[in-house]
């Protein structure tokens, strides 16, 4: 129970009473105290579940969820947050709703929330598309609500779009911050955020951008790298810039994998397609050409194949500080020899780190369940001591 007290001593010292009634979009609109605040919640949510406390905050409600492409650590985190904090998932398969035959988004965003609490939504695969849908829902839920259709207006939580992945950098970094032992641990440590190769194309940018915009909100000095031509958004790179300045770290690119790994004390390496390719996808497939998106994915893959080095291999892990950087990934990974012929990383490499993985995917389910409490509880300091003082078991013996 210290530890328990003590967390939420750290959490009543933070400044974070916008996040409730709010949604969660990109983690650059959120406030220092309000990350912390996030990492502080789903510490104490674990240290609930650990202790045999229950951390039930609703009785019934639904935990709307819509995924409009392909997930399995993400999918089964946000299902897991709700069902930690007494919420039942419902899943929106928009080829089995009326959205197929023209319902509109107001429409569809009213009819599945008048029992919702959140909503969480994944659309991340065309640019310009996935952050401007969660909004145009958020905005339908907030009118819903105002025009009195909704009895509560459910919040909106990013479970990845096309400009960010909040739910997953941010469980990254709490798996930083918990392996160098806290926050304060992280000023001036190298993490270098680079492409790797990968056999398949056109893997969302949000990884990277999430990565370089909050990673540089801690002090640290963080190296984007990439081959020429793969870029991602200039925007984000601009935030990125402008976050190393406040907090006293740096942000850098290079064309060098190897200079990103030198000396680093993180390494991310993850495919990922251009943003002017993406921007090319997104426009095919709005004009309906598939034998557009064909011919780019033909040339994507051999574009790709122009750099195959760019590999997380056991030779650059060697440069990293002492030989030691933790190697992280947002899974699955493409690894040579095993789930490819050639990847972003080395069987090795990624076998020696396979725990520290899945200890890092492992945050995300708190971190998501974190995001709801501070967007539906006013006074969460008031009601975790209300939980821990009632002493429910979740799990009976």
């Amino acid at each position: 129970m210290t530890d328990l007290k003590t967390l939420i001593d750290r959490l009543s010292g933070l400044d974070f009473k916008t996040m409730f009634a709010d949604d969660f979009f990109l983690t650059w609109e959120k406030s220092y105290d309000e990350l912390m605040a996030t990492y502080t919640v789903a510490d104490i949510l674990r240290a609930m579940r650990e202790q045999n406390i229950s951390p039930r905050i609703f009785d019934s409600g639904l935990a709307v969820s819509l995924f409009r492409d392909n997930s399995t650590r993400t999918r089964f985190s946000f299902a897991s947050a709700a069902n930690l904090l007494g919420l039942t998932v419902q899943d929106l398969d928009e080829g089995k709703s009326q959205i197929a035959h023209g319902e509109t988004v107001r429409e569809t965003a009213n009819m599945v929330s008048f029992m919702a609490d959140v909503v969480g939504i994944r659309d991340d695969m065309f640019i310009g598309k996935g952050d401007s849908y969660m909004r145009e829902v958020s905005l339908a839920l907030k009118e819903g609500f105002e025009d009195g259709n909704l009895e509560q207006r459910p919040n909106l939580v990013n479970l990845q779009s096309d400009i960010d992945h909040p739910t997953q950098s941010m469980a990254d970094m709490n798996h930083i911050i918990t392996s160098m032992g806290g926050v304060e641990q992280l000023k001036g440590k190298k993490l270098a955020m680079t492409w790797a190769y990968s056999p398949s194309y056109g893997k969302p940018l949000s990884v990277p951008q999430g990565i370089v915009g909050l990673m540089t909100r801690f002090g640290m000095d963080v190296v984007l790298a990439h081959p020429t031509g793969y870029e991602i958004m200039p925007d984000v790179e601009e935030i990125a810039v402008q976050n190393a300045k406040a907090s006293g770290g740096s942000f850098s690119k290079t064309n060098n994998m190897a200079e990103a790994f030198a000396d680093a004390d993180f390494v991310y390496p993850k495919s990922w397609a251009s943003f002017k390719s993406m921007e090319r996808r997104t426009n095919l497939y709005s004009a309906g050409d598939s034998e557009g998106i064909k011919a780019l994915e033909k040339e994507l893959l051999a574009e790709n194949a122009n750099y195959k080095d760019w590999a997380a291999t056991e030779a650059l892990m060697a440069t990293t500080a002492g030989g030691k950087a933790l190697y992280m990934h947002c899974l699955p990974a493409d690894i040579s020899g095993v789930s490819c012929q050639e990847g972003e990383v080395d069987g090795s490499v990624f076998d020696r780190y396979r725990v520290p993985l899945y200890k890092e995917a492992s945050h995300k389910p708190y971190i998501i369940a974190a995001m709801i409490v501070l967007s539906r509880i006013k006074d969460p300091v008031a009601k975790f001591e209300e939980l821990i003082k009632r002493n429910t078991p979740r799990f009976f013996v």
